[in-house]
């Protein structure tokens, strides 16, 4: 599968689900090549009151440092940044991560529109926003921020998802860029991080 170049280098990756998302982001990570370097920062549902295991799960999936992400940390390459539970998990200028515990949005705190809206202001067009499996319309929204702000947009294909209801939310919103199994999904990742190019495929 061949993808069209673009003339803005991805910088920061951005990606939200809820149900069924876990294992949609392991098939994601189990795709990506060692040499994968762009950031990427991620927003599950999580039950406020219950630590969370997601490090644990994803760490041996991928060559990135696996972590819950802190508060004023910068963006550092190589690593998958998780929203730790009851904090919503925001981009900052000049790329650091901000935690806040301001009121729930989609009954949910860490939420993935927040997390979206704050990325798009910061990285524009060098941002992509990947929406997985997920049970109500959270990230649709602030996957139309992205799109408005000129970066790439990919939504899981609701048919392989676990609970469709949160791609299809975004695909009732805006026409992605690309609509992609999870499988496809780390192939796409692993062609905008191409070292044998130096361009994105």
């Amino acid at each position: 599968m061949s993808y069209v170049a673009r003339s803005s280098k991805i910088e920061a990756v951005v990606v939200g689900g809820s149900a069924g998302a876990v294992d949609g982001l392991i098939a994601i990570l189990s795709a990506l090549p060692t040499h994968f370097s762009i950031p990427v920062v991620a927003v599950l549902h999580l039950l406020p009151t219950k630590p969370s295991y997601l490090v644990p799960i994803f760490s041996p999936q991928c060559g990135m440092l696996v972590k819950e992400a802190e508060d004023k940390e910068p963006l550092a390459q190589k690593t998958l940044y998780l929203a730790p539970p009851d904090y919503h998990l925001l981009l900052e200028k000049p790329g650091a991560i901000s935690l806040s515990v301001d009121a729930p949005e989609h009954f949910s705190r860490p939420s993935i529109d927040v997390l979206f809206e704050s990325a798009a202001d910061v990285f524009g067009t060098r941002l992509l926003g990947i929406l997985l499996s997920g049970a109500n319309a959270d990230g649709a929204k602030g996957l139309a921020s992205i799109q408005r702000h000129g970066g790439l947009t990919l939504v899981q294909t609701p048919e392989t998802a676990t609970a469709a209801a949160m791609p299809q939310a975004a695909l009732r919103l805006l026409q992605p860029d690309h609509v992609l199994g999870v499988h496809d999904i780390g192939s796409f990742l692993a062609s905008l991080d191409d070292p044998s190019s130096g361009t994105e495929k």
